[in-house]
């Protein structure tokens, strides 16, 4: 018989079991990291991140009081964690850009897949209440107890994302499109 969460969080609690909280990482590893990554774009980031996540989450056990699934408190946790990275690198940005005077020293990333450009066109909130909702599986109540939000907050949220996201997905492939029609047309 499968325990469930909250059983293994007990058990993590009660004995300091490090095999208890390791069936919590081993349940929970994918969905997170699947969920760090379209929030990131960038896979090496989130597994840094999720592992950042489950070592708070370890830590801090004893905060863990029930009210809300574990899962709904682990992401949690990593939207802190994505949130701080994203302040300490825009931080470190700004020195760099100040150091080197240079603007053009930090081109982003290109991404190969739609969606991402699509995501990157969203506020961090949007991106992170549609990736919630839409790729981890939440509900929208699940997602803002994760977001700390009100719920009609992250209903807003998620409905502006997704509506951004059908925009900028279908402007991409008319462009794509076009492109290919005056490439064949010559």
């Amino acid at each position: 018989m499968e325990l469930s969460d909250i059983d293994l969080v007990t058990l993590a609690k009660a004995a300091q079991q490090s095999a208890a909280f390791e069936a919590l990482v081993k349940r929970h590893q994918a969905p997170l990291r699947a969920f760090l990554i379209r929030l990131t774009g960038d896979a090496a980031h989130a597994d840094d991140l999720a592992q950042e996540t489950f070592l708070k989450a370890f830590r801090s056990l004893d905060g863990f009081r029930g009210g809300a699934s574990f899962r709904s408190w682990l992401f949690s946790i990593a939207m802190r964690e994505a949130a701080m990275a994203r302040r300490k690198d825009a931080a470190r940005n700004r020195l760099a850009a100040k150091a080197v005077d240079d603007t053009d020293s930090a081109s982003p990333a290109e991404f190969s897949i739609d969606l991402q450009r699509a995501l990157e066109t969203l506020t961090a909130e949007e991106r992170a209440a549609a990736l919630l909702c839409d790729a981890a599986g939440f509900s929208h109540a699940e997602a803002a107890n994760a977001m700390a939000a009100p719920l009609g907050t992250v209903k807003t949220l998620v409905a502006r994302a997704r509506e951004k996201l059908r925009a900028a997905m279908t402007t991409g492939r008319d462009d794509n499109e076009n492109a290919a029609r005056d490439a064949a047309c010559g």
